[in-house]
């Protein structure tokens, strides 16, 4: 077998499973908030459609996807981060969810021979880290801490790693912290790319679940400095919670053309196109912003019972966008555990989705809350936490 494959971490579910092992839970429901998995209805229309083509179960798809598919993403791309030029036929390509599209990216682009690093936050999306040891890459982590408001010190990565750089990983708003990069720092990393021609990396899944603003996108600053080549910017997007279709597997990567014209290479040999009926599906989906709109009240909803409920007991800082609480403790564990055993909720420890450094683990005493179950549910959160805190 590969050897690099030792080198993986546990999932941090499996890490969870083991801490729980020897709990005798509360004799209640469990409520799990441990995995960001939507809970909100799927929308009919896109069910509908899917219906409506399944005889497309007998079409095998292409792996560059359908060009009304494509065409849709770049109008949804254009009004949403106010684009001046996108094109369907070279900036897009659809692929089977966010998660898919990561680590066969990061397959496609790394050249093992460099050992090069790839530079992500921490904590951070596993994929980043198992993507680039498979790829013979080096991780590199930026702590996120409450010190530098979760997006990482930029600042303090040293030129000698910036210089063996191929890929930077952001994801904002950021997956566990909430945390969303302004305008400001995606012009610096963008600067600090064309310095060491490195490219950046942007996943931007949790970009429509938001409160207030809506988060700014790398591709949008682009257009604002003119780069409308979108030269070594990459952004990844999907329907899985903004559409709350995470069965569906189905997202997006846009960006450099000359990025993009090798990776579908890669892609037409990786085999993982999504079924036509899905791309039919999809086209729906990112061609209305209804349901998406009601997807963020039913999230805001439940944030504001949490703030209002919960904010005396809790050190609840409301995310600027996303569906997590990532909430400081006094161990992460030993939270998680006090409220599996007296009352079976699920919360994640912080340190399962953060590795240590020099400085520390950065995602020790803090859990991540994913407010995903409806609110009927939150609402027995926030009755059973009541009564144990």
């Amino acid at each position: 077998m590969n050897s690099s494959l030792s080198l993986l971490h546990p999932y941090p579910f499996e890490k969870l499973n083991a801490l729980f092992k020897d709990i005798k839970p509360a004799d209640m429901p469990l409520i799990a908030l441990s995995i960001g998995e939507p809970k909100h209805p799927a929308p009919e229309f896109v069910k509908q459609a899917i219906i409506d083509n399944f005889q497309h179960l007998s079409t095998y798809p292409n792996s560059k996807g359908l060009p009304e598919l494509r065409q849709s993403i770049a109008n949804w791309l254009t009004q949403r981060f106010q684009l001046n030029s996108i094109s369907a036929e070279d900036h897009i390509l659809p692929v089977t969810g966010t998660r898919e599209g990561i680590f066969s990216f990061v397959q496609a682009l790394i050249n093992r021979e460099d050992a090069p690093y790839v530079v992500m936050p921490n904590p951070f999306y596993q994929i980043y880290e198992g993507a680039a040891l498979l790829a013979g890459a080096k991780p590199y982590f930026i702590n996120c801490t409450p010190e530098n408001d979760y997006l990482g010190d930029f600042d303090a990565v040293p030129a000698e790693v910036w210089e063996k750089t191929a890929l930077l990983f952001v994801c904002t708003p950021g997956n566990p912290t909430g945390a969303v990069l302004s305008k400001e720092q995606f012009k610096k990393l963008i600067q600090l790319s064309d310095q060491y021609n490195f490219v950046i990396a942007s996943d931007e899944c949790y970009s429509e679940l938001w409160f207030d603003q809506a988060p700014v996108g790398l591709l949008e600053v682009c257009a604002e400095i003119g780069r409308d080549d979108y030269k070594n910017c990459i952004v990844f997007h999907s329907l899985s919670k903004r559409s709350n279709l995470p069965g569906m597997r189905s997202g997006f990567v846009a960006g450099d053309a000359e990025l993009l014209k090798p990776y579908l290479k890669f892609r037409t040999y990786h085999g993982a196109a999504m079924p036509v009926q899905h791309q039919l599906a999809s086209i729906a989906a990112w061609n209305d912003e209804a349901h998406v709109e009601e997807n963020r009240q039913q999230y805001r909803a439940k944030f504001n019972l949490f703030q209002s409920e919960l904010g005396s007991l809790l050190a609840l800082k409301k995310p600027d966008a996303g569906f997590y609480y990532w909430l400081q403790v006094d161990h992460d564990e030993a939270f998680a555990k006090t409220l599996m055993e007296k009352a079976h909720i699920k919360v994640l420890p912080g340190r399962y989705l953060s590795r240590e450094t020099t400085d520390g683990n950065p995602g020790e005493n803090h859990v991540r809350m994913a407010l995903v179950a409806d609110l009927a549910q939150c609402e027995q959160v926030v009755q059973r936490l009541k009564k144990i805190l």
